[in-house]
């Protein structure tokens, strides 16, 4: 008799983005000299001279990444493309040109499209990169942008996720928590929009939390001033899932656990008070919220006095022992908690 049994399947949700890209890719072989990383970093690492060349691609797809009810056209194309070049940055690598893929459904006219391409535009001029192709096809489904990203650096400035040491500082640029904050406001007034049409949102006193979300940047100036300084960090990441998952992938890569510090998690007070408008802790929204694209990483200490004091970065906490868990040591007190990562997931 034959087996009736039926193969059991895995669920996506089951792996995980991650999983499933490990999972997918673990028995691919490198076949070419000129691949120095494949996948498992920001971006991959090609040499083919004296410079190594370095890519990143990601896809935004409507009705998962965006909602066009409040995200103008304009805004998508710019964001689209800086969310690429955040990969780039994040390797300590300069951005070169981008390459662009849409498809698209028959309900967007070409207006539409420009207004797309006009935010791509002005990504590319700000940051002094080359559009240099792409593609583009019809779709069911609304918009989906795929963009990939192409940079450069010399082979001694290329910085990956695994290099962090015991006892290394933690660093990051900016502040957090500031983007999902600002689409909690956005998914709230859309809410009131499809209530009543009728009700003009009054965005301006969130301008900063909704411009972070909208028309985020990349860590240009942070890479820059890192070469100023001559500081080269040992490992580095660009924090756009939430930066209790940013920590864990450094954990996970280089071997060494983290303890962070609540109080020292750098957070603007525009995050504060619309945290406690919506009822939220503002270092949950730091911790799993994403999309900040600011840059995580880490320092000997022998560069602490090189950026002592600089308003661009904040030391947040340090690398322990190999192997060791990660812990948010509580402010106020001596209890810590596991870091777990509980911000966006594809699946």
């Amino acid at each position: 008799m034959l087996d009736d049994k039926q193969p059991q399947l895995t669920p996506l949700e089951e792996i995980g983005e991650f999983g499933l890209i490990k999972h997918l890719t673990k028995s691919f072989e490198i076949q070419n000299e000129s691949t120095q990383k494949a996948v498992g970093d920001d971006s991959a690492v090609l040499n083919f001279g004296e410079r190594e060349t370095v890519v990143s691609t990601d896809m935004l797809i409507e009705g998962v990444h965006f909602n066009l009810a409040y995200v103008p056209l304009k805004h998508l194309g710019y964001k689209s493309v800086i969310v690429n070049l955040s990969d780039i940055y994040a390797m300590n690598a300069t951005p070169t040109q981008v390459l662009v893929s849409i498809a698209v459904s028959s309900r967007f006219p070409v207006e539409a499209l420009e207004e797309l391409y006009a935010g791509i535009q002005i990504a590319c001029k700000n940051y002094k990169v080359d559009l240099i192709g792409g593609d583009t096809t019809s779709s069911t489904s609304g918009l989906i942008i795929s963009v990939t990203a192409i940079g450069s650096a010399k082979k001694e400035d290329i910085t990956y996720r695994d290099g962090a040491h015991e006892n290394d500082l933690l660093v990051v640029s900016g502040d957090l928590g500031a983007a999902y904050l600002g689409l909690q406001v956005l998914e709230r007034e859309n809410e009131v929009f499809k209530v009543n049409p009728n009700v003009q949102p009054d965005l301006a006193e969130y301008e900063y939390l909704v411009g972070r979300q909208l028309k985020p940047e990349a860590g240009k100036n942070i890479v820059e001033l890192l070469k100023e300084l001559e500081i080269k960090p040992t490992s580095m990441i660009d924090v756009s899932d939430g930066l209790s998952s940013e920590i864990l992938h450094l954990s996970k890569q280089s071997g060494y656990g983290f303890k962070v510090y609540e109080e020292k998690i750098p957070l603007d007070p525009m995050v504060i008070k619309t945290a406690e408008e919506f009822g939220i802790n503002p270092i949950t929204c730091a911790l799993n919220g994403g999309e900040d694209y600011e840059l995580l990483f880490t320092i000997s200490q022998g560069d602490y006095d090189k950026i002592k004091g600089n308003p661009n970065f904040t030391v947040i906490g340090h690398t322990t022992e190999q192997n060791a868990e990660n812990y948010l040591m509580l402010k106020g007190s001596e209890s810590a908690m596991p870091l777990d990562a509980q911000g966006w997931k594809n699946f």
